[in-house]
């Protein structure tokens, strides 16, 4: 299908293809100052006549072809108004996507002749692709890591106490300890209070020195 084989979008390959074209000849043409004339380079794409919606863009889209400077002077009163101007407006819509839509099934036709469907057995040996996840967070906590509770919610707790430090004060010192967690999203760092912490998970100063 199209949605998993994007070389098969008639509109999108052909679009680029013309782009490369034109950028190219642009570039041989004006050499280190084709960028000052990518203006002009639009004007004519979105002018030029497209054979899948039989229509130059421009035209489609505002309904009537686009003056340059020279041809300002040719102007003419409104023939269409109101409703009718709308039912125009709306059947060019309808035309221009049914166009599209010819294309991209001509084009998907194309790429289905060369597509098979695939059928597998149980053992069968394949072949995965993977993304490159080494070194992502999310998908770096080992299973042995992890721990639900009786419903199999995954449950944060602390790992270890990775530091101590002292906030002082002026009539007192509150010793601080700077604790990993391990979270869905990975692991954090919070400072917490030495002598509340120490209370709830006495179990991880065991595995530092004092």
């Amino acid at each position: 299908s199209t949605t998993y084989h994007p070389e098969t979008d008639g509109q999108s390959e052909r679009t680029i293809q013309t782009l490369e074209d034109m950028l190219r000849a642009c570039v041989i043409n004006f050499g280190k100052g084709w960028v000052n004339h990518l203006p002009l380079v639009e004007f004519s794409y979105n002018n030029s006549y497209h054979a899948s919606i039989k229509a130059a863009p421009f035209k489609a889209l505002y309904g009537q072809k686009c003056r340059s400077l020279i041809c300002w002077t040719k102007v003419g009163e409104a023939q269409i108004l109101g409703p009718e101007l709308i039912q125009e407006t709306t059947d060019k819509i309808i035309q221009i996507k049914q166009r599209m839509q010819a294309t991209r099934d001509r084009q998907k036709s194309y790429a289905d002749l060369k597509c098979k469907p695939m059928e597998f057995q149980v053992r069968d040996t394949v072949m995965l692709k993977v993304l490159p996840w080494k070194g992502v967070v999310r998908f770096g906590n080992p299973l042995d890591g992890l721990h639900v509770d009786d419903k199999l919610h995954f449950v944060e707790e602390p790992v270890e106490i990775m530091d101590r430090k002292v906030k002082r004060l002026k009539r007192s010192r509150i010793p601080l300890v700077k604790v990993r967690w391990n979270f869905k999203r990975g692991p954090e760092f919070t400072l917490e209070r030495e002598d509340q912490f120490r209370k709830k998970y006495s179990h991880l100063f065991t595995k530092t020195a004092p």
